[in-house]
């Protein structure tokens, strides 16, 4: 199926190659060991302070560290198998993006947050956070899923890493906007990046490969493989870079708990919306893990067990909601054809998470939070803002994230289509055949030869 276009002979491996030499060349100039992890500064620190080496970051912030490293690569790669003729490109293109992407968000964040000296010192927290911006790549990955090819989406990546590291910034440190899970920064962002990036590349005949954009049963028992990773470790996603102690067991058990109330509205409405009351399986794979979504930005407030599950609650039933009634409406009308409904899991949960998270900042006081306002709320515990001011400046955040995700994402989407970067035609979409080499797929040549000469043996006994 492969022709003249899709060919990657040439163009993937330069492709690969350049960009990797790039990021060589830039980590040899620019990056160095952080203080905990180059020797002789520990070293020097330790015998200074009298710290243990077990004091060291990596021993709090690795098992975190490992939990999001899961949910990355296989969490969202098996996520995304549902396709029943788009498993290799699911999981292996998920695999291409993340090893690409965690490099390159580890200079570009490190521009913004870790550069020390005129050098971007990396450790375990950087790690993570390169992590959590390679996450909102593959969140966008999913609204294009099956109808790009490999350097369409390395090119993607590279342009929404930049993108993401600028917004977060802009977040972060300029606003001063809380979003430790990022319902903001990661999952709103990925998501609206990827719908226009999707809607960029809209394709009016996308029906003629439609007898493949569905799924089989085995495909989608994968794509539950991704699930449960993803569900198991949100708690550790969401809790990975918050400050030790109650913080981080805040954070985790608010995921915990908005993730359960998740799946049982889930399960809920996926029935109810059904007219002979059958659960839909793409609801169970996508909307149960919504919560996680939801409890991003306030899953380090005060949101309390009972309103961490309000809110997963309510994500359960917006994002089966979506998946049922909005998403054809959002393909017909705005002509955006989200193969992975990443609106429906990250991009409403997402706004909903954000708003949660603007309205918890707002009613934030001392008498709460007691000296803990100071590790969640610094700048309303110094005095420098009110809490009413922090809700403000949460809810501006969300804004500038929807701007930068919409404008950035359109942009990207016209430069994506650019015809040297081989993308599939409308009739081979979410076909792994274009791309890779398929077992069993293809009679050998052996055997082709074989067929042609009992065809030509019946014609002469005929």
């Amino acid at each position: 199926m492969t022709n003249t276009a899709t060919n990657m002979r040439l163009k993937l491996p330069l492709t690969c190659f350049i960009l990797e030499v790039i990021m060589i060349i830039l980590f040899g100039v620019l990056v160095q060991y952080d203080a905990e992890t180059d020797p002789k500064k520990w070293h020097l620190e330790k015998n200074h302070s009298g710290h243990h080496d077990y004091e060291n970051d990596f021993y709090f912030r690795y098992p975190s560290f490992q939990d999001v490293h899961v949910m990355i690569f296989v969490g969202f790669g098996f996520l995304m198998t549902f396709l029943q003729r788009y498993g290799f490109g699911s999981v292996a293109f998920n695999l291409l993006i993340s090893a690409f992407a965690l490099q390159w968000a580890t200079i570009m964040q490190g521009f913004f947050h870790f550069m020390r000296g005129g050098k971007i010192s990396i450790g375990i927290e950087s790690m993570i956070n390169a992590d959590f911006c390679t996450g909102s790549v593959l969140i966008s990955f999913g609204a294009v899923l099956g109808k790009t090819s490999p350097v369409q989406l390395l090119f993607m990546a590279l342009f929404e890493v930049t993108l993401f590291a600028i917004n977060e910034f802009i977040l972060l440190t300029v606003l001063g906007a809380k979003d430790a899970g990022g319902s903001m920064t990661i999952h709103t962002f990925g998501a609206y990046f990827g719908l226009m990036v999707a809607r960029a590349l809209y394709r009016p005949n996308l029906d003629k490969s439609k007898e493949r954009n569905s799924s089989v049963y085995h495909s989608d028992m994968f794509a539950m493989i991704g699930t449960l990773y993803l569900w198991m470790f949100w708690p550790s996603f969401n809790s990975a870079i918050t400050a030790h102690g109650d913080d981080q067991q805040r954070t985790a058990m608010n995921t915990y708990y908005s993730l359960a109330a998740c799946t049982l509205s889930t399960f809920a409405m996926s029935s109810l919306t059904a007219h002979d009351g059958k659960l839909d399986m793409v609801h169970i794979q996508n909307a149960a893990l919504a919560g996680g979504v939801a409890a991003g930005t306030a899953g380090e407030m005060m949101l309390t067990p009972a309103g961490s599950m309000i809110v997963g609650f309510l994500a359960g039933i917006i994002s089966v909601l979506g998946f049922k009634y909005l998403s054809p409406i959002l393909e017909e009308k705005l002509k955006i054809q989200d193969t992975c409904g990443v609106h429906n899991l990250h991009g409403m949960p997402g706004v909903l998470g954000a708003i949660v998270g603007a309205v918890t900042a707002a009613v934030a006081t001392k008498e709460v939070y007691g000296e803990g306002l100071a590790d969640v709320f610094p700048d309303v515990a110094s005095g420098k803002f009110t809490a009413s001011a922090q809700g403000v400046r949460q809810a501006i955040s969300l804004a500038v994230t929807l701007g930068m995700a919409l404008v950035g994402g359109l942009v990207v989407g016209f430069i994506l289509k650019v015809p040297i970067c081989g993308a599939p035609a409308d009739t081979t979409c979410f076909e792994d055949n274009i791309y890779w080499e398929v077992p069993g797929e293809e009679p050998s040549q052996e055997n082709q030869l074989t067929g042609v000469k009992m065809e030509e043996s019946e014609k002469l006994n005929s």
